[in-house]
């Protein structure tokens, strides 16, 4: 078995679950060879995602949860983003938004996000058919985070196609479009720090420039590393799981049956599932403080250590039958979002904003049907489709919440 995790090669048709296989197997923790760095060990079961995923002290996000080592810190004096710090600075940081992001939280906004399910499916019902990556799944995370954000819905748009071009393989753009990617993300930032210091509203982007950690505001490298952060991550999931979710029913028609004959309540249940079976985010690096041992390898200190969150939940000494998609899987400790400290943040309003738009989608639209091959995102780092062309035809009856 050719085993490369680096190649988005191995990810052109969704996430290389043959390779997964084999290293659960044979090699649950295996090194892999790096062509421009020192290479990093692939973590593939379940239970040992878990445990790196939650010891920080031995397994760091510092200094970066990519596997490639960063080369430019694109101005920013050094600075982090939360995602790549540790308790107690990591701790301090999500404070900062945690309570925008709690379960009570994001029920306050549930109807809201069902009311944008509804305009962005009444904008391309007529039509009979969308592409349903750029008219559907990523309109809903862009808008969302857009209005958390208080910016336009036009500009939440804009700035998915930013972090598109961010998450694609290098050697798939132009050279440099990621790099640029990032500063035209930072520019649009920096106009936001403007315009809200001159006239601040009830929004998180305001309260975080009037916030303070350790008895200080947060510097403009601070905001603009969060912002990154939220406009970046605020999609990943929603965006493709809707995608492949959808993609998943159909080529499922018996477990789409099975959600369709009672939508509202079946549907907790089968997000849970298209959430393992697409697990959008493929991995996350960490970086070993001390050497150690994880299934019997010997893991040096400043070794890199990457989880696949893909692998881990087909583990079947976790999941029967993994490779089954059962939207009634009774249970279903899937980790597409992570979990210890750096569990998602966002993952409450990403469930509602899921729930919503399949509720919509799925209420109002039937008979889908590709009318071209998926084209999925080229990456290594975040699984989903980045184009998927599908009619349909319009039901008469609509959603209801």
């Amino acid at each position: 078995m050719k085993i490369d995790l680096l190649s988005p090669g191995s990810f052109a048709d969704g996430q290389p679950h043959a390779q997964f296989d084999w290293l659960r197997n044979n090699a649950p923790v295996c090194w892999h060879d790096e062509p421009d760095g020192r290479g990093f060990w692939a973590i593939t079961r379940h239970a040992d995602v878990w445990t790196v995923d939650r010891d920080f002290s031995t397994f760091s996000s510092e200094p970066t949860i990519m596997i490639a080592d960063p080369l430019a810190e694109f101005g920013l004096g050094g600075h982090k983003m939360m995602l790549m710090m540790d308790p107690p600075e990591h701790t301090a940081f999500r404070k900062l938004i945690r309570s925008e992001f709690t379960e009570p939280a994001a029920r306050l906004r549930r109807q809201r996000i069902q009311q944008l399910a509804t305009q962005i499916v009444d904008s391309v019902i007529a039509t009979g058919e969308c592409d349903f990556v750029s008219d559907i799944a990523g309109e809903m995370p862009s808008f969302v985070i857009a209005e958390l954000m208080g910016l336009p819905l036009e500009d939440g748009r804009e700035l998915y196609k930013l972090t598109e071009t961010i998450h694609t393989a290098p050697e798939a753009l132009p050279p440099g479009a990621g790099g640029q990617a990032v500063l035209k993300m930072f520019e649009y930032g920096s106009r936001v720090i403007a315009e809200k210091r001159v006239r601040p509203g009830d929004d998180l982007a305001s309260r975080l420039l009037a916030c303070e950690v350790d008895g200080r505001k947060l510097e403009d490298a601070e905001f603009l590393l969060f912002f990154l952060l939220l406009v970046d991550a605020g999609g990943d999931t929603t965006r493709n799981l809707l995608s492949g979710g959808l993609l998943a029913l159909m080529q499922n028609p018996d477990q789409y049956a099975w959600l369709m004959a009672d939508l509202d309540a079946r549907l907790p249940s089968a997000r849970e599932e298209l959430l393992r079976w697409t697990s959008p985010v493929i991995y996350m690096r960490r970086t070993a403080t001390r050497d150690t041992e994880l299934a019997g390898q010997a893991i040096k200190a400043g070794d890199k250590v990457v989880m696949y969150f893909g692998a881990a939940n087909r583990d079947p000494a976790v999941f029967d039958q993994p490779d089954r998609l059962d939207l009634s899987r009774p249970e279903n400790p899937q980790i597409a979002f992570g979990t210890g400290p750096h569990g998602c943040l966002g993952q409450h309003i990403a469930r509602i904003e899921i729930d919503a738009m399949l509720r919509e989608v799925l209420a109002r639209m039937e008979d889908f049907r590709l009318t071209a091959p998926v084209e999925w995102l080229a990456s290594n780092f975040i699984s989903g489709p980045k184009a998927m062309p599908i009619r349909f035809a319009a039901k008469l009856v609509s959603a209801k919440p």
